[in-house]
């Protein structure tokens, strides 16, 4: 078994803080000529999406620090060019809208993406005025996708997504949770409201949503964006330093960014995941693995039960 690592700790002479430098092993494959990426259609009108997004929390609020603004413009430009088209946001994520419509700006990249942004208010009467507040930020007439945000005043959020939806307002309404919050509850939404999107948190150690609601987003025809797909970092933190198993290329695994995402998207319920980072070296290796084979039911099992035993 090679060991593998999406980081490699340096201590650099004279400094007093850990470098984090990349392998180039570990950099991501740009895709072959002719392959393409795997893609996931929505339940409710059949429309593709990449199967990797690309969420904005914390990774997108920068501010207004033009380097840190242009850089990320950077790491948008790399995600479009690997494929990738699924941008998720939120008015909770602070300057993480206006960067990304900055990008967008820059890049004349507006045409596409396939912008989601969520609902995050306990009125619901402003569902309205939120979502062209975003799509103002984001330099954009419609979002493709509104949520309402970890179910906050969904009922209301609910009902007026709904109207924008009949009036072309939005294509398409879901809603949202994370750190496997509120299960009960959004098990209950989907079950009685005609949803086209759910959210919800979902990895290789944070697996609550395979006894329900996975199984009863693909009865109901819901499409899956899943978020959290690292942990926010902490899988990386855990099992960067240990070794891929020695069966990872019959999965199509290289690293362990594709062991981790390959695992979400294999599962026949999810439609996309939405992992974040700030460097261009990590967005190369999220979207390398939207290429190429996925595991089986089988090999799924096993990787479950490989970072279980670690």
């Amino acid at each position: 078994m090679v060991r593998l690592s999406r980081r490699r700790f340096l201590i650099g002479a004279g400094l007093g803080s850990l470098a984090l430098v990349s392998s180039p092993l570990l950099a991501g494959k740009v895709a072959a000529p002719g392959d393409a990426p795997q893609a996931r259609p929505i339940p409710s009108t059949g429309e593709h999406l990449p199967a990797i997004g690309m969420g904005t929390w914390i990774t997108f609020n920068v501010g207004s620090d033009q380097r840190l603004v242009d850089q990320r413009t950077r790491v948008l430009e790399t995600f479009l060019e690997r494929g990738g088209s699924v941008i998720d946001c939120s008015p909770m994520y602070g300057s993480s809208a206006d960067v990304v419509g900055a990008a967008l700006e820059t890049l004349d990249a507006r045409d596409r993406i396939f912008a989601a942004s969520k609902i995050w208010t306990g009125d619901g009467s402003e569902t309205r005025e939120q979502a062209a507040s975003s799509a103002r930020r984001w330099g954009i007439p419609r979002f493709d996708l509104l949520q309402v945000h970890n179910l906050l005043s969904w009922q209301e959020h609910l009902a007026t997504l709904k109207d924008m939806k009949a009036r072309g307002d939005v294509r398409y309404l879901g809603i949202t949770t994370s750190h496997g919050r509120r299960h009960d509850e959004l098990a209950r939404v989907i079950e009685t409201e005609d949803l086209d999107f759910v959210q919800l948190t979902y990895n290789v150690l944070d697996r609550e949503a395979e006894k329900r609601l996975l199984p009863l987003a693909h009865e109901r025809g819901v499409a899956v964006i899943v978020n959290r797909p690292f942990q926010g970092g902490s899988l990386f933190r855990r099992f960067q330093s240990e070794p891929l198993p020695n069966w990872a290329g019959e999965a199509g695994i290289e690293t362990w960014a594709a062991f981790f995402l390959k695992f979400i998207i294999s599962h026949p319920a999810v439609t996309c995941a939405i992992p974040a980072t700030t460097r261009i070296d990590h967005m190369r290796e999220n979207m390398a693995a939207m290429y190429g084979t996925l595991p089986d039911a089988g090999q799924r099992r096993m990787m479950a039960e490989y970072v279980r035993q670690l």
